[in-house]
């Protein structure tokens, strides 16, 4: 299965371990619940699954790489005890907590996870003083003398035999205990995330393009050769601070992270490329409705490999701007419940206490965001909207320390100018981009007509979970018309095997 309904089959999992009875048992005793052992290549993206699902499902997460662990640090240190049995004492060895448990604990004391997943990453790879202990844990959740406490679901992930020399066997006895998923690469899954998460347009672009270099392992004479997912990502983040630092993107730059010189030699080349077609179509006059009849008549005449690119830089100018108003509705749903319930309070208190207040619960929120990141129980775009909403409250103090205004009405009258304020931002952004929206269908129907690249971009803005939130919030005359005539439901299907079927 692909990693998108591995992740599905986790988290069903997950929740279904943490299902309780009328009597607030769990319904699947601790001692049956089978660690989740998630079987797949490297860098495809199992650690990066594990953390959507605990900001999801509002959990902790304890990740831990185990060809990192000796003996002495997963199981604890021994010590020597004096017990007495049958009324003779005896020397006996007990454990010093696993360094492991003990971090689960930690998460619990520190940042309130009462519920959570404790993810071992290449599990299969241990050392091989660690190996029998291993699989000991995961068939009793026990390192030494301490199990893993009640409420916390062991997943576990490795490699393949083939991807890795260090792999070890596991017998029948051990996989019978498990709960087996096996994973593959899948660049159409991969891609939404890559859209979700801001990857680089000239990178998505191009896998369009180039779908066998998604994801290659190959060995040859030279040694080992391989492109994975993970380094795509990296390569990503990479170029975009090279862009903002205006340092050069170039092969040797891109080499360091997809380990196939002729991939490498490969998407450099389309990069440069990439970044002319940006220059010269000019993409932000295509967004505000200016392009020339120039711009027009040269997509026309472009071959499709650069109309792709195109689309690609016009679908990622639209899916920034409708991930901004995503996250701009965030801030707002919180700034607004904080208001909410700060209204009486404002309303009834001194000036002095309400800047207090808002102070204050500026200082909560930030706080509870942070701990939640740290504990893995929200996503870093939601920590980075609470924060922001933080912020505002923050400018609403200070905006009232200076204005000074003479009761608590006022003062809240000042805390609704701000926020009326912040919402007419987002009307003001909604407005822009449903013109970009608009602009941009239109510009590609002047100059493809609606054929194959209408199909792509109306499918692109379909499945982007921020472009499609938009339109169905705030509608777009000309993607519903497009959307309408190109049937797309039944359509999209057979144009883009077409598209696959091209020798680009």
């Amino acid at each position: 299965m692909n990693i998108k309904q591995a992740k599905e089959q986790i988290k069903y999992a997950v929740k279904s371990y943490f299902t309780k009875d009328e009597s607030g048992d769990f319904i699947i005793p601790v001692e049956r619940q089978r660690p989740i052992f998630l079987m797949g290549p490297p860098g495809i993206g199992k650690t990066a699954i594990m953390e959507q699902i605990a900001n999801e499902l509002g959990v902790g997460i304890v990740t831990y790489s185990m060809t990192h662990h000796t003996r002495q640090s997963a199981l604890g240190l021994p010590f020597i005890v004096q017990k007495t049995y049958g009324g003779k004492e005896y020397s006996v060895s007990e454990y010093t907590m696993s360094e492991i448990i003990a971090s689960v604990y930690n998460r619990i004391e520190n940042d309130g996870a009462k519920e959570g997943i404790l993810f071992l990453d290449e599990i299969n790879c241990v050392s091989e003083t660690l190996a029998p202990s291993m699989l000991q844990f995961l068939q009793y959740k026990i390192f030494g003398t301490h199990r893993v406490p009640d409420g916390w679901i062991v997943v576990t992930a490795g490699n393949p035999p083939e991807y890795n020399n260090s792999v070890r066997e596991f017998d029948i006895v051990t996989w019978d205990r498990l709960k087996r998923i096996d994973v593959e690469p899948d660049f159409k899954v991969w891609k939404e995330y890559a859209h979700a998460k801001g990857v680089h347009p000239a990178i998505i672009t191009y896998l369009e393009i180039k779908k066998d270099d998604f994801y290659s392992i190959e060995t040859t004479v030279d040694g080992k050769r391989f492109v994975t997912a993970r380094g795509w990502v990296d390569l990503s983040d990479m170029i975009k601070l090279f862009e903002r630092n205006s340092f050069k993107v170039d092969e040797t730059l891109v080499i360091q992270y997809l380990q196939d010189p002729q991939i490498a030699k490969d998407f450099a080349v389309y990069y440069d490329l990439f970044q002319k077609y940006k220059s010269d179509y000019q993409i932000n006059t295509i967004l505000n409705g200016a392009a020339s009849q120039e711009i027009v008549n040269r997509a026309e005449n472009a071959k499709f490999d650069e109309r792709l690119s195109l689309l690609g830089l016009i679908f990622d100018a639209l899916s920034n701007n409708t991930r901004s108003i995503v996250s701009t509705e965030a801030m707002m749903r919180v700034l607004m419940a904080t208001i909410k319930g700060l209204k009486g309070k404002i309303v009834s208190e001194s000036v002095e206490k309400t800047i207090a207040s808002l102070k204050k619960k500026a200082e909560e929120i930030s706080e509870q965001a942070n701990k939640a990141k740290r504990s893995g129980m929200m996503s870093a775009e939601d920590v980075k909207d609470n924060i922001e909403a933080a912020k505002v409250l923050q400018d609403m103090s200070q905006v009232i320390a200076r204005d000074n205004p003479l009761n608590g009405e006022k003062a809240f009258f000042v805390v609704k100018q701000i926020f009326d304020a912040q919402n007419a931002i987002l009307k003001k952004k909604v407005e822009t981009t449903k013109a970009y929206i608009d602009n941009s269908l239109k510009f590609c129907n002047d100059a493809f007509g609606v054929g194959q690249e209408m199909v792509l971009l109306v499918t692109e803005m379909t499945a982007d979970a921020s472009c499609a939130h938009f339109l169905s919030r705030y509608g777009s005359e000309q993607y519903f018309k497009y959307n309408k005539e190109l049937l797309i439901n039944e359509r999209q299907i057979e144009i883009l095997n077409e598209i696959d079927e091209l020798d680009l």
